[in-house]
């Protein structure tokens, strides 16, 4: 497959009526393509996948669903957000190597990262070398595989929200205020949910959730532990709501996974969304995204990062890890 054909298939929901539009851009400029099934009023879920390059299967994913719910008129009383591709720069890298990439300093500097060499199927990051999934402002740079030098994948970023696309999801996060997300991830065939500083009853909240899920999928669900600065780290921690990552495909496939295993896939996860839906609207009532919206977002402010203390906060992290790791460069 290419970026191309990728990106083609995601267009081609047009042609069955879906409306396509932009939940932001990317470091270089392309969109990050998103739709909506069902009602724009009443309770909304997000549903998220290719924030890691490689794991573009999942964007796939993301296109059935979608395509299934809204010809089949499924969705009733609420709507569910797609956001089909959060990390199209390094999708591209993926799909079609490194001569896609139009600047030769870029170019350079992505090799020299990937260890000289021009194979770059296993690529995770954003085209600045930025893994967009430790890149949140959720106990960021505090997971156990973190590392703070560019890197082909698990690099945070030199402090959290610096990358354009993480930006993108954030805003476009609190501007449709789901009451639920998820993101879609490869590969184990297992769920993530709950975040460090839960309160009980929010924890209790989001097993149950997650356990229907899980009931549904055959997919074990597991309490997230030494990972940070995610998505979902950042809805649970920042907006309080339930978020869950999904790790689908057969954990002995190598990356990426191929369009050969999507049928599989999909069959285990086509009524995920609905049931995220129907979950949410049981939930609503503990709920109150605009409490947190206004906390978390004065008006007319955008986010910033204040990278002098961010800077310090690193700094202190790898001098604890320092005696584990013999360098970070």
């Amino acid at each position: 497959m290419t970026y191309q054909e990728l990106i083609n298939k995601i267009v081609a929901l047009q042609d069955d009526g879906l409306e396509l539009f932009n939940a932001g851009k990317s470091v270089l400029g392309k969109n990050l393509l998103a739709t909506h099934v069902g009602d724009y009023s009443g309770v909304q879920i997000l549903i998220q996948a290719g924030i890691h390059a490689r794991e573009y299967i999942t964007s796939l994913l993301l296109v059935e669903m979608a395509r299934n719910l809204y010809l089949n008129d499924l969705v009733k009383g609420g709507g569910i957000y797609f956001v089909f591709l959060v990390d199209p720069d390094g999708a591209e890298l993926v799909l079609d190597g490194i001569n896609s990439v139009g600047c030769e300093i870029t170019r350079n500097y992505l090799i020299s990262a990937n260890n000289g060499s021009l194979d770059f199927s296993q690529y995770k990051a954003n085209i600045n070398l930025v893994d967009l999934n430790t890149n949140f402002n959720a106990n960021w740079g505090g997971g156990s595989q973190n590392v703070f030098c560019p890197a082909t994948e698990d690099f945070v970023g030199f402090y959290p929200e610096s990358e354009r696309e993480v930006h993108s999801l954030i805003n476009f996060t609190l501007q449709t205020r789901p009451l639920l997300t998820i993101s879609y991830h490869t590969k184990g065939n297992v769920i993530y949910y709950g975040f460090e500083g839960m309160t009980s009853e929010n924890l209790i909240r989001d097993q149950s959730i997650g356990e229907s899920f899980s009931e549904l999928t055959g997919y074990p669900l597991i309490f997230t532990e030494n990972s940070t600065g995610g998505y979902k780290d950042w809805c649970i921690q920042t907006l309080k709501i339930p978020a869950y990552t999904f790790e689908v495909g057969n954990e002995n496939l190598p990356h990426p996974i191929g369009e050969e295993s999507l049928p599989e896939i999909y069959a285990k996860n086509k009524d995920i969304p609905l049931l995220a839906l129907q979950k949410a609207k049981e939930y609503a009532n503990q709920i109150d995204f605009a409490l947190h919206f206004m906390q978390n977002k004065v008006k007319g402010e955008k986010y910033e990062s204040n990278a002098k203390g961010y800077y310090s906060r690193l700094q202190s992290r790898i001098d604890r890890r320092s005696s584990n790791r013999s360098s970070y460069c």
